[in-house]
């Protein structure tokens, strides 16, 4: 059936000029596999593609590796269907053409076809959109180019199931999902169709991924059993079964030195098991004698190593002496270093070096030093426990080399206390230069500190001093005005009282009518609002001059003389026989008129 579907479409001829090809040009072969993608086959659940994009990698069906052109482009399984390039390349789909019928692609600018969520396992895919002549033959042929078909299921209406063999097999399938397809050269409706490919849930796929994870499941759980042995420690050797015989070769075990420890074993397990009876009770006895005759040996060993000890014990000594003697002809040269003759010419990095290294080597010497004495305190406790054994010429030989060893304790205890009495001296010494030149800071600080705070006192002070100098100079000020105010608001009281009189005289004389009589009043209210809302800058200001001041009390007399107001005409004759300057009499008439309320 391939072979004849092969020939059929090998045998189509189409035309390049319409984007279609024969399916014996390598060229095409080589642009289709090269999209294809494809992976091992042979591998049980290996998916093609991973969040539906193609990963090339070896088909051992081809042969060969995916990506390059191939060889045979006959080779049976290959597909005409690339699977979708990587989203940084435009997708370009090109026309399929099948022995029965043609797929031609959507229109690039349309979003691609949505699709499910891909079921775990899934090897079947439904297609929908099929033309209603399309029979199970013609699914057959255009979708075994994806690979080996398993089962097809059609139903009567235009849609069906296709269960492949792999489940790589399903990403190139879902790749013709938005392709048109129509059967022949046919332009009926019942022979056109739009496919929609997408993801099929099926038991059979569920149940074969089941079996394969438990499947895999098992073989992880055999790698690490087989892990865990490999890494598991080596069990003992099985102990063998009591006989005669074997009694025998123990027996000889037993007294061989290199083979006792394995025989010991085996002859405690054996007297654990019961073995031991009325008539192997004598070959035991036997085997529990050999037993007992390495004891000596190993008292032997063990005072062949305690003279090792000893041996490496004094050797320890000796050389932890000869490292203190060192240690001590060293602290005595940085003694020697730091005292007046010489210290003097030092400068004082050096001197500083030479005080951390004298420290840091005098601390080495005490350690070692105490190391050494609890070595003999630990050598005296055992001579004080040897001093209870029975033998006479061995208490001799213990009180004489004890006594020789307090003495030579003592020697270098003293020796070790004379070097740190006179290490301590120095350290005295020094200890006293370094209190003076302390002593003289804190002197020298304590004076700058108290310097710094009568200054920072001073400095308060003088600012106290300036403050309260404002505040007296502010009342000064404040109490000039207040006087300046009372004089002036005196004489204004006076020269009203004055004009108080003539003004009477002059309204009975000169008769008004209603409407300047109103103006009047109209401009003495609004000359009293000004006088009230400008009293507070009067207070601060001050008047500039006493003829000012008497214009103003003037004005505001005859205005209060005029209950019902009067007009500027008026006003200004008035003035003008009263005062000579015209100009200034007229400018506070006009801006008492612009005043508000008037």
């Amino acid at each position: 059936m391939m072979a004849a579907a092969a020939d059929g479409l090998g045998s189509i001829a189409i035309d390049t000029t319409q984007l279609n090809m024969s399916v014996t040009d390598p060229t095409a072969w080589a642009t289709a596999m090269n999209n294809l993608g494809m992976v091992p086959v042979g591998l049980p659940g290996q998916q093609l593609v991973s969040d539906s994009i193609c990963v090339p990698g070896f088909d051992p069906g081809l042969n060969m590796m995916t990506g390059i052109t191939p060889i045979n482009p006959m080779i049976p399984g290959l597909g005409l269907v690339p699977p979708p390039p990587p989203t940084e390349v435009a997708v370009v789909k090109e026309i399929i053409h099948c022995k029965s019928c043609t797929l031609f692609p959507q229109n690039p600018n349309l979003p691609p076809p949505s699709t499910r969520e891909r079921p775990p396992g899934c090897k079947t895919v439904f297609v929908g959109g099929l033309p209603e002549n399309a029979t199970e033959e013609i699914i057959q042929e255009v979708f075994e180019q994806c690979g080996d078909i398993t089962a097809i299921r059609k139903s009567k209406k235009n849609f069906c199931h296709i269960r492949f063999a792999e489940e790589f097999m399903v990403d190139k399938a879902i790749y013709l999902s938005g392709y048109r397809m129509r059967l022949g050269s046919s332009t009926d409706k019942k022979d056109s169709g739009r496919l929609h490919v997408d993801f099929a849930q099926a038991r059979d796929d569920f149940y074969e991924w089941e079996c394969k994870q438990r499947m895999r499941a098992r073989e992880e759980r055999h790698r690490r059993k087989l892990e865990e042995d490999r890494l598991r420690p080596p069990s003992p050797p099985a102990i063998m079964h009591y006989s005669e015989h074997e009694a025998a070769l123990l027996a000889d075990k037993l007294k061989d030195d290199s083979k006792f420890s394995e025989a010991i074993t085996v002859l405690l397990s054996w007297i654990e098991r019961g073995e031991v009876n009325r008539r192997s009770a004598n070959q035991f006895y036997s085997m529990v004698q050999s037993a007992n005759s390495h004891v000596r040996r190993l008292m032997n060993e063990k005072a062949t190593h305690e003279q090792e000890m000893e041996e490496a014990k004094e050797n320890f000594k000796n050389a932890l002496t000869g490292i203190l003697t060192q240690f001590e002809q060293i602290v005595a040269v940085f003694n020697a270093s730091t005292r007046q003759k010489a210290w003097d010419h030092f400068s004082k990095a050096q001197r500083k070096n030479i005080d951390i290294w004298r420290k840091h080597s005098e601390e080495l010497r005490n350690a070692q030093s105490e190391q050494l004495m609890g070595i003999r305190r630990e050598e005296e406790m055992e001579m004080s426990d040897d001093e209870n054994c029975d033998s006479p010429t061995k208490k001799m030989r213990v009180d004489e080399s004890a006594l020789a060893a307090q003495a030579y304790a003592l020697k270098e205890e003293n020796d070790s206390l004379r070097w740190q009495l006179d290490a301590y001296r120095n350290e005295v010494e020094l200890l006293k230069q370094e209190k003076e030149q302390l002593f003289r800071t804190e002197d020298n600080v304590t004076k700058d500190q108290q310097l710094q705070f009568l200054q920072q006192t001073m400095q308060g002070m003088q600012q106290q001093l300036l403050t309260i100098q404002e505040e007296l100079n502010n009342k000064k000020s404040e109490l000039e005005q207040a006087k300046e105010e009372q004089s002036h608001t005196q004489a204004l009281l006076k020269v009203l009282q004055e004009q108080l009189k003539g003004t009477k005289e002059l309204v009975e004389t000169n008769g008004h009518s209603h409407e300047d009589t109103n103006e009047i009043n109209v401009l003495t209210v609004a000359l009293v609002n000004q006088d009230r809302e400008n009293n507070m800058e009067k207070r601060s200001q001050g008047l500039k001059s006493e003829k000012e001041a008497l214009l103003i009390g003037i004005i505001s007399t005859f205005l209060h003389v005029h209950p019902f107001g009067a007009n500027i005409e008026y006003l200004w004759s008035y003035m003008q026989q009263l005062d000579s300057k015209k100009f200034v009499a007229r400018c506070l008439c006009a801006d008492a008129m612009h005043r508000p309320g008037i």
